[in-house]
């Protein structure tokens, strides 16, 4: 079995993490060290990627994950149309989100069976009686 590949830590250079554990190592480092944290940004193609603000611009144009990001996005981009004022006679409408029911929910309900639970009263036994 072969080691595996150690990460640098951003925030301690002399804490080395195995790749796998090194997201969950990222945020406990951020936590402990706040004040360097505050200087520190994370790449917007890899969250993995934590590089001091000055230079995280530098950092993303020349990013490896850079590429499969921006091609993720080509193949499947993102579009959005708002209806104009026009088109529905009001400017604003109020969004009133509906009630969302389980498929088990409305079955139970079709045969109008609930939890013994729910329906049947419990008797209470104590020791002794």
């Amino acid at each position: 079995m072969e080691p595996e590949a150690l990460e640098i830590c951003p925030y301690n250079p002399h804490h080395r993490v195995p790749l796998s554990r090194f997201q969950y190592h990222l945020a406990s480092c951020r936590r402990k060290n706040p004040k360097k944290a505050k200087k520190m940004a994370s790449c917007k193609y890899n969250a993995c990627h934590v590089v001091p603000i000055k230079k995280l611009e530098e950092h993303e144009a020349a990013c490896v994950n850079r590429s499969a990001v921006e091609e993720e996005n080509s193949l499947h981009p993102l579009k959005v149309s708002l209806p104009s004022s026009e088109q529905n006679g009001n400017a604003l409408q109020t969004f009133a989100p509906q009630q969302l029911v389980c498929e088990s929910d409305t079955r139970e309900s079709e045969r109008g069976a609930h939890p013994p639970s729910l329906t049947t009263p419990q008797k209470t036994v104590r020791p002794g009686e």
